[in-house]
């Protein structure tokens, strides 16, 4: 008797299973070369993806290596990762366009490469803050604080791609407050704490009334912060982007610090690896580019954070 075709199928489908499953690629072995491991977001990043790693293959090899913003050196270690057989290699690009000979020649060897924070030319995809969305939720903050009217700086950083997003996204909400005065937008702060007392003891010498600052990043507004004491200047909203355990602190202390624009180093770590492996299999992401939301963290709601360093 014949079986019916339904039947068929159901068998055919089974057979199918086991081999299905042997074609799917298993990591073995993942290379992680980061901006610097002194740096608790490049910390919690790489931790965010040996777990998802190890979610995927309990036996998988993670290597984590500060780059040490050094460009050679960056590139030595992805050359090391080749050599070793990584099958996939997640990079925190010291300079985005450069890096591109070192990851095309990775891909060359069959690895898959993501980009992770920031952009990297080359690479397979990449995972990131939406960094504009960042600056304006900061800057937003700063409008509400004072009302719409008042003397704003925005606190520049070194010129990669999200920097210039976060001020990007900053500027497109001030200027829809014509009462806002931006006095000055173009200072580098070099992305440090130094940097930021440094910039903003020169802002507050030349300008005598100053409302409020966007920071690029957290370290820059500790470090205005710390300048605004210094010079017995009050009444000063300071906003930035990250979300850091400084920041943490700054947000439940006596500082000027009222607001940072999060990110999630750990997450952003644990996409890459799932897109990474999604990738090896023969599944390209739909958009290359893949930006993850920021939360506002404010004096409110700071208790309620789950920060870097939080258990996952």
């Amino acid at each position: 008797m014949r079986k019916p075709l339904f039947a068929l199928a159901v068998i055919a489908a089974a057979l199918a299973a086991p081999a299905a499953q042997a074609q799917q690629k298993q990591i073995k072995s993942v290379g992680i070369t980061l901006g610097s491991m002194g740096n608790p977001f490049f910390v919690a990043l790489a931790k965010g993806a040996e777990a998802k790693v190890k979610q995927y293959s309990p036996s998988a090899k993670v290597n984590a290596l500060s780059a040490d913003y050094d460009l050679n050196k960056q590139f030595s270690q992805i050359d090391g990762f080749i050599a070793s057989g990584a099958d996939m290699i997640l990079v925190n690009a010291v300079d985005a366009k450069a890096i591109e000979p070192a990851l095309q020649k990775a891909k060359k060897a069959g690895i898959v490469v993501v980009g992770v924070d920031v952009a990297a030319n080359g690479a397979d995809a990449t995972v990131q803050t939406n960094n504009v969305q960042a600056g304006e939720i900061a800057c937003q903050f700063i409008v509400e604080k004072l009302g719409g009217k008042g003397n704003v700086i925005i606190q520049n950083g070194p010129q990669v791609s999200a920097v210039i997003d976060r001020v990007n996204g900053c500027k497109s909400v001030l200027k829809k407050s014509p009462d806002i005065k931006v006095l000055s937008d173009d200072q580098d702060a070099k992305g440090s704490r130094e940097g930021g007392l440094n910039v903003m003891q020169n802002h507050l010498t030349r300008f005598p009334k100053v409302d409020a600052v966007f920071a690029i990043n957290d370290p820059q507004a500790i470090g205005a912060d710390l300048a605004a004491r210094q010079l017995n200047r009050k009444n000063i909203v300071i906003t930035s982007v990250d979300g850091a355990p400084d920041i943490e602190t700054a947000l439940k202390s006596d500082t000027q610090v009222q607001a940072s624009a999060s990110q999630d180093p750990y997450m952003i770590a644990q996409k890459a690896v799932e897109i990474g492996h999604d990738i090896m299999n023969g599944k390209k992401p739909a958009e290359p580019m893949t930006l993850l939301p920021s939360t506002l963290i404010t004096r409110t709601n700071v208790k309620d954070y789950k920060g870097w360093q939080s258990p996952r």
